[in-house]
């Protein structure tokens, strides 16, 4: 056989070993019948591309119709997305510790109510550093219902003036929502 028609089978046979790798890591630990690529690739005429593509759209109608779900039973809004939007409201989104000293630690409850009409689903809650960690309800908040999100506040080495944000991300009109801390912290030792 010619050579560069070897080479270019084995770039071939290399390409599709990668894009079924690809397919199978994909599929997250469920069995995958080896007939069903065959049949897909005999369908297409023998066109490998062709194979992946259709594997592809038929893996991602299957993951569509897997993550329908009831928005009012999913903690999970990116698995609800046709969670109607609602409206969160905060008593207040900044808050200033004032001085602390370093190697210390500071709390602050953030107190919500769910000011729209359609249940509040937080996905999540997440600080700007590892310095401010969130911690947000999981459960589906009422309209009219209210929530409490704590941050903690943990400066370590930090000095000087100090701001960090906590983004909250669920179903509202913008998703986001960004709380923001701030605090002057000192050099020494907490005490």
């Amino acid at each position: 056989m010619n050579e560069k028609l070897k080479i270019g089978l084995l770039g071939v046979i290399a390409v599709a070993l990668v894009a079924n790798a690809y397919l199978l890591s994909t599929d997250r630990g469920t069995y995958k019948d080896p007939s069903e690529s065959r049949a897909t690739f005999e369908r297409t005429g023998g066109s490998a591309s062709n194979a992946v593509s259709d594997e592809a759209s038929a893996r991602q109608r299957a993951m569509d119709k897997a993550n329908s779900v009831d928005p009012l039973k999913t903690k999970d809004v990116s698995k609800a997305a046709n969670v109607p939007a609602t409206t969160i409201a905060f008593e207040e989104s900044n808050h200033d510790f004032g001085e602390i000293m370093q190697d210390s630690e500071h709390k602050k409850i953030f107190t919500f109510t769910n000011a729209g009409e359609e249940p509040l689903i937080i996905e999540k809650a997440k600080g700007s550093c590892g310095c401010t960690v969130p911690k947000y309800p999981k459960e589906p908040i009422p309209p009219g219902g209210t929530g409490e999100i704590e941050v903690v506040y943990k400066p370590g080495k930090q000095k000087n003036k100090q701001t960090k944000n906590v983004t909250i991300t669920a179903n509202t009109t913008p998703p986001n929502t960004v709380l923001t801390i701030s605090a002057n912290v000192r050099e020494g030792l907490a005490g």
